[in-house]
């Protein structure tokens, strides 16, 4: 395992509990055991070779469809459909959507290389994209359609034909903006910088009450019992503001360096899937998983503080492995098992230099028969 992923890992999870405890101590013993099944499922699925994830890269990315269209039908939440109820037990379709998809175009893209098949890639991108925007969860949405344009441009896929998609996605969307806007007016609510007028307490917004805590925690943090205002979502969606307030400037970079490390992984794996020649399956594979992996963290994550620091308009993103609930923390702990997963096995194949240059590792020799031409472009 990556000893700059265990630690990032651990550092979001360490400084999230802090956070919870700063804003809801009631519910510290519970996230704690939820800490600990999220790690457990890291090391244990990180254990697995990237061809066993593609292996289930379709089926799971069909199960993941199927749980959104139940959403639609059966699913709970306040004014929106985002959760299916189980007894004593409730989870986020849209969260798991963002597995399948990676675990399917990785696993689509490695088979079939990238030569004509951009059609396809769309139709799957676009399948789970419209399944979250009819939930509505408008944040989940542009993250999803991110992530299959990252997964493509990932797999090999020319810039200018991604740009040409985005173009027609946007010209297809634009006469049902108004529409959707209309059906959904809380997303409108939502734009100058809170959730809803009822949540302003003493003439100050969610976002004001967020900046206020964070320059209440100065630079080593007001400590997780010092006194503060409740405000909505504290511990999930604006839980930055909590562990800046406990932790202070110190906390807020320490967060910010541990998604760093994850973006230093994944480009740990894509320099050296680079190296290997003649590309196989399982090192495109790899190379994909993790750069998807890296940005369903990251790319959330830059969400999540940009609606903090006021940037963005209030969108429900929750901060990776540090917002409290289950559904988010357990996806993203398989998404660290994935660039873990993906840096072992590009390892297997690096080239040993030699007199006659680089070759193949011997164990290798073998698994190398199967391997692909480079890459074509789309």
């Amino acid at each position: 395992m990556s000893l700059n992923l265990v630690i990032a890992q651990c550092l979001l999870l360490m400084l999230g509990l802090l956070g919870l405890a700063t804003s809801e101590p009631s519910m510290v013993p519970d996230h704690a055991v939820k800490i600990l099944l999220a790690l457990l499922a890291t090391f244990a699925l990180s254990r697995l070779r990237p061809k066993a994830f593609m292996s289930m890269g379709t089926l799971v990315w069909v199960v993941t469809l199927i749980l959104l269209v139940l959403v639609l039908l059966i699913g709970a939440g306040s004014g929106t459909k985002r959760w299916l109820l189980l007894p004593g037990f409730q989870f986020q379709p849209s969260e798991f959507a963002k597995i399948g998809l990676i675990l399917q175009l990785a696993s689509f893209f490695s088979r079939r290389g990238v030569q004509h098949k951009l059609l396809s890639a769309s139709i799957m991108i676009g399948l789970s994209t419209v399944l979250v925007l009819l939930e509505p969860d408008l944040g989940s949405t542009v993250l999803m359609f991110s992530l299959g344009l990252i997964l493509m441009y990932a797999a090999g896929v020319r810039f200018t034909n991604i740009t040409g998609l985005v173009a027609a996605v946007v010209l297809l969307a634009l006469p049902f903006v108004s529409l959707y806007l209309e059906r959904h007016p809380y997303i409108k609510d939502r734009l100058p910088g809170q959730a809803s007028s009822d949540l302003a307490q003493l003439g100050m917004t969610q976002i004001e009450k967020a900046h206020r805590d964070l320059g209440f925690g100065g630079f080593w943090g007001q400590g997780p019992d010092g006194y503060r205002f409740d405000y909505f979502a504290a511990h999930t969606d604006m839980i930055i503001a909590s562990v800046g307030f406990s932790t202070g400037l110190l906390g807020v970079t320490m967060v910010i360096f541990a998604y760093w490390l994850v973006v230093s992984a994944a480009l740990q794996v894509a320099e050296m899937a680079s190296r290997v020649r003649p590309m196989n399956p399982q090192v495109h594979g790899a190379s994909i998983l993790a750069t998807g992996a890296m940005f369903m963290v990251v790319g959330q994550a830059f969400v999540n503080l940009a609606v903090a620091a006021g940037i963005f308009p209030v969108t429900g993103v929750p901060l990776p492995l540090v917002s409290y609930g289950f559904s988010s923390m357990l996806t993203m702990s398989v998404a660290f098992a994935l660039i873990h997963s993906a840096l072992r096995e590009v390892r297997r194949y690096q080239p040993q230099e030699g007199p006659a240059g680089a070759e193949p590792r011997p164990q290798e020799a073998e698994e190398m028969q199967g391997a692909i031409p480079a890459v074509a472009a789309d």
